[in-house]
């Protein structure tokens, strides 16, 4: 066994954990993270959960999350980078929350050109995981169940597009973000609801677009480039989608500090070209 199948087997069961375990942590707060978000209970349990069992396996050199504020050095070897629960804010309404998790090849920050796989667990009415990996030439999706992890199907995104879910308040975002946002719900289904994850997973069933733009609240963009727009990027990328920071893939995005945000948009090719080019317009 590779250290990509045994950081895979790890986010698998601690992905089974974390699913029986969650309602415990609904309505716990937390403090802020490194970012100066709202921390839920959840943030911090599921991280430690998660650093248990990567930090563990001897080809990992480097824990990155977003809730610490630094890598911890673990040798040599990957640098596994983890958002533990995207979405936690959802927990305390009962709807669906994510794990992200990059495999960088080397040290942070980095691009996601040095990704070499990437996991995308879905917290949902069932448990889903997602990955991409630099050795398989297909998106791979299991189902958690029971204890077990069962290959599911592989994923390509559909060619005709179905849903779009732009994030950001309307009177917080640019008049070119608004128009295209306009055009888009008026040709697609919207589907928006606050996690990452679970906004992404309606994109890759039925295809279309995911953005989260700048906006006045967050003027680089709300996503980080190493735990959530990276990883995602290179997922959809590997599922015959495309990713953009408005002008450009999201795997070439340079960051320069571990927690660096970035605008994002990822789908349909054809889709994520026409934002681009109205953004440059």
């Amino acid at each position: 066994m590779n250290t990509l199948d045994e950081i895979e087997r790890a986010v698998k069961d601690t992905s089974h954990y974390v699913s029986g375990n969650l309602a415990n942590y609904a309505h716990r707060s937390a403090g802020e993270n490194p970012s100066g978000e709202e921390q839920v209970g959840g943030d911090v349990w599921a991280d430690d959960l998660y650093f248990d069992a990567l930090s563990a396996i001897e080809g990992v050199g480097g824990y990155a999350s977003e809730e610490r504020e630094s890598v911890v050095d673990l040798g040599e070897g990957h640098t596994i980078a983890i958002d533990p629960l995207d979405g936690s804010s959802n927990l305390a309404s009962n709807n669906s929350v994510g794990t992200i998790v990059g495999v960088y090849d080397g040290d942070l920050p980095a691009s996601g050109r040095d990704l070499v796989a990437s996991m995308m667990v879905l917290y949902g009415p069932y448990t889903t995981l997602t990955i991409a990996r630099e050795d398989r030439d297909v998106v791979q999706e299991y189902l958690l169940r029971d204890g077990h992890s069962e290959r599911w199907g592989t994923f390509t995104l559909p060619d005709d597009a179905t849903v779009v879910g732009m994030a950001g308040k309307w009177s917080q975002r640019s008049d070119a973000m608004n128009e295209l946002a306009q055009q888009f719900a008026r040709e697609l289904k919207p589907r928006y609801g606050g996690a990452t994850v679970a906004d992404l997973a309606q994109v890759l069933e039925y295809g279309g677009i995911f953005g989260y733009p700048v906006t006045d609240k967050y003027p680089n963009g709300k996503l980080r480039v190493h735990f959530e727009a990276g990883p995602l990027a290179y997922l959809v990328e590997a599922a015959g989608g495309a990713s953009s920071d408005g002008s450009q893939s999201l795997l070439d995005v340079e960051p320069d500090g571990i927690h660096d945000r970035t605008q994002t948009f990822l789908g349909n090719e054809s889709l994520v070209r026409r934002l681009e080019d109205g953004l440059a317009e």
